[in-house]
């Protein structure tokens, strides 16, 4: 029974100085990720407006979401509208330029290095940069077109191209992704390719029947990532066009953010957030759900 009680003592010895090691973290986790949490679900049944506090309302809010707010849908559609061309244009290029970057072509350490340099860039240095190139007096590319008596683009200023426009930009820094995919190439087994050559494969049938399969669980965290991210995207369209022209690129995160610091209404706000979450959620579970269909994975 001593030597049981001195074990015990002992271990819990170890446990409390486990907790106090990492007491830093769990505070923090507490209260930056816990608390806001709870207090975002219970803001949405409430009328709150920062400078008051708080009234219950129930499910007003949702119903409000629902049945009378006609910026909600265009955002919402704004929003999917960005995700299910802009993740797929994102996927695919980012895919292609790592296949691109894996071979051994001249420049190749240089060439991952600048396609790199995007995504570690800051937000706002990269926005500076874009509405100087999508500038309609004097971007470098409507300054190129006038310079040659063709007729300018009005890149960021039409309801037409203002989401494209943001899409050629999310593209343009999706260097993280190439890194990912170039891993995930430089790990698929040589003696596939060797055996393929040996066959008679051709390089496009390699890269159908060897590249894709052998790389499509990267495939699928990239999509998924690339989905949640997309999904809440803000600092590209706040920056670039704060929404417009005319709700064109009112996007869901844009619209929450108007909502909570512009128009304080946090309680509308934090309905808006819980609802982008189960919108996400149901997205995942229908990629996972279809994941089972078109991922390959080397113990099967």
């Amino acid at each position: 029974m001593v030597a049981r009680a001195l074990s015990l003592g002992r271990e819990g010895r170890k446990v409390a100085t486990g907790l106090f090691f990492t007491s830093p973290w769990i505070v923090g986790f507490v209260a930056f990720t816990i608390y806001p949490l709870i207090a975002s679900a219970y803001y949405s049944f409430t009328s709150y407006d920062v400078l008051r506090p708080p009234q219950m309302v129930g499910l007003d809010n949702y119903a409000e979401i629902f049945l009378h707010d006609d910026i909600f849908r265009i955002a919402l559609g704004n929003t999917v509208y960005f995700v299910l061309i802009g993740v797929p244009a994102s996927l695919i290029t980012s895919f292609l330029l790592a296949n691109l970057l894996n071979n051994d072509i001249w420049g190749r350490s240089l060439s991952r290095t600048l396609f790199f340099l995007p995504s570690i860039t800051p937000a706002v240095a990269s926005v500076m940069v874009w509405l100087w190139i999508y500038n309609t007096q004097f971007g470098l590319i409507n300054g190129f077109l006038a310079g040659h008596g063709m007729k300018v683009i009005p890149w960021l200023s039409s309801t037409r191209l203002a989401k494209p426009s943001l899409i050629i930009v999310q593209v343009w820094a999706e260097g993280s992704s190439i890194v990912i995919f170039l891993a995930a190439l430089q790990d698929v087994p040589r003696m596939l390719y060797e055996a393929s050559l040996v066959d008679g494969a051709g390089r496009l049938r390699r890269f159908w029947h060897i590249t894709i399969p052998m790389t499509t669980p990267v495939v699928l965290f990239v999509l998924l990532t690339g989905l949640i991210g997309t999904f809440q995207s803000f600092t590209l369209p706040w920056l670039l066009t704060r929404g417009g022209p005319n709700y064109a690129t009112e996007l869901y995160s844009v619209y929450l953010y108007r909502n909570a610091f512009v128009f304080f209404k946090m309680g509308y706000a934090s309905a808006l957030a819980w609802l982008l979450f189960v919108i996400i959620a149901i997205f995942s579970v229908v990629v996972f759900r279809s994941s089972a269909r078109w991922v390959y994975y080397r113990t099967e």
